[in-house]
């Protein structure tokens, strides 16, 4: 078991570095020594003042995040291994969250395949409370990845909204390229739908490479748990804006049938799963705090998504406007010279990307790695590919027992998941 402790205080994070307790020390603090990146303050005064359940979610979360990144794996494929995690966070009523905390431990557990143990330590309090700041009502807000599915779902509800009504948008992001992509879909949506009143929340929050003591943190890249980050700074702004958080995510990536044999429990990602959705929603609920959370597109696929929003704007319309989103699985091309926040073409996202295209019959303008006619990208494109994986799960097709293992939530019928999902495989097979 790894022990790890997420502290906001520098006398805390010395005093366990000190004696030795702990194998990972993450410290978080605005303006002084810190392991993490960004400008975002530990006590989120620069939205106001935020229910204190959901400011200690964000801690919680962020230090999920930092351990999952900070504890490698074993090796790929059905090798991969189910860790074992003791994260002591600090938090605003310890006594409360360690009523929840075999709740907390089994939806985060869901979501990254690994075992976790919490314990809770009492904060210190902000040095600085958060503004009173008025007007925050938005009739919705948003989770704006910068991804196809979220700038779809982004889209519509400024649509469906209308005119004199408003939208927070809440974007997170580690690699800078995608900063850009997530500005760009806000400033097309208000080209869009002119009259929709918005507000965009980008942050920037991510474990930085270095530990205190200025040796270098190790590096897992099969992070499961970013989407815990972004609902907990979604909900935090939906609290403020006293209302419901859309996560627009296609259903058949949320349910993710597994590719094969050993691509199951850590392999298979539930970032938005809806069983871990519910469970996050009706754990803060029963912590008193906002937990609102919708997919309302829970039962389409990606190409059904993408066809609703070329029905809104028109073909042409859609074409520039999802062509401009980056749904790629990997952000490290630019080690390989390719230029930043490029696609590779072959991951799984971006594979249902262009089956999705497809099956809209919307014209895919997306700059591809694999289609680089002079092959400057071959080599970096032959570690990402998942072509033939692929290709042997559309040939294989959905079958009842990859339903069963999908570990569906109580009134999600299999029926339901197993019709999605098959309508999903049809999709890459028209791409396949």
């Amino acid at each position: 078991m790894t022990r790890l402790l997420l502290t906001l205080s520098e006398a805390a994070a010395d005093a366990a570095l000190e004696e030795g307790g702990f194998d990972e020390v993450f410290l978080w603090t605005r303006n002084g020594r810190t392991t993490f990146t960004g400008g975002v303050d530990p006590h989120l005064t620069g939205l106001g003042v935020v229910n204190p359940r959901n400011v200690d979610l964000v801690r919680i979360a962020l230090g999920v995040l930092a351990a999952d990144r900070s504890v490698h794996r074993e090796a790929g494929g059905s090798s991969w291994n189910a860790r074992d995690f003791d994260l002591t966070v600090e938090v605003t009523d310890p006594g409360t969250w360690a009523q929840h905390a075999e709740q907390l431990s089994r939806t985060v557990g869901f979501l990254s395949g690994d075992s976790w143990a919490f314990s809770f330590t009492q904060a210190p309090s902000a040095e600085a409370t958060g503004l009173p700041i008025e007007e925050q009502h938005h009739d919705r807000t948003v989770l704006l990845s910068g991804g196809a599915d979220s700038a779809a779902g982004a889209l519509l509800s400024a649509i469906e909204l209308g005119e004199n009504h408003s939208q927070s948008l809440v974007s997170h992001y580690s690699s800078t390229a995608i900063s850009p992509v997530q500005q760009g879909i806000v400033s097309a949506i208000t080209e869009l739908v002119p009259g929709i009143r918005q507000v965009h929340h980008q942050f920037r929050l991510h474990r930085g490479s270095k530990r205190l003591d200025g040796s270098s943190f190790r590096s897992e890249t099969s992070t499961r748990t970013r989407s815990l980050l972004f609902l907990a700074l979604g909900l935090a702004v939906a609290e403020r804006a006293e209302s419901t958080l859309w996560i627009a995510e296609n259903g058949f990536a949320s349910l993710n049938p597994p590719l094969g044999p050993d691509r199951r429990g850590s392999l298979s990602t539930h970032t938005t799963h809806p069983r871990f959705l519910r469970e996050l929603t009706a754990l803060m609920q029963s912590m008193g705090g906002h937990g609102l959370i919708e997919n309302p597109f829970e039962t389409l696929t990606k190409g059904e998504m993408f066809r609703r929003v070329s029905d809104a704007v028109g073909i042409d319309a859609a074409s520039t406007y999802l062509s401009s989103t980056n749904s790629c699985s990997h952000t490290d091309g630019r080690y390989s010279g390719a230029p930043a926040g490029s696609s590779c073409g072959v991951c799984f996202g971006c594979l249902v990307r262009r089956a999705a295209f497809t099956a809209a019959g919307i014209p895919d303008a997306t700059t591809y790695l694999s289609e680089e006619s002079g092959g400057r990208y071959s080599a970096f494109v032959r570690q990402k590919t998942i072509v033939e994986p692929l290709r042997d799960f559309v040939d294989r097709g959905i079958r009842p027992r990859d339903v069963m293992a999908m570990s569906l939530p109580e009134g999600y019928a299999a029926q339901d998941a197993f019709a999605l999902s098959q309508r999903g495989v049809d999709e890459l097979r028209g791409l396949l």
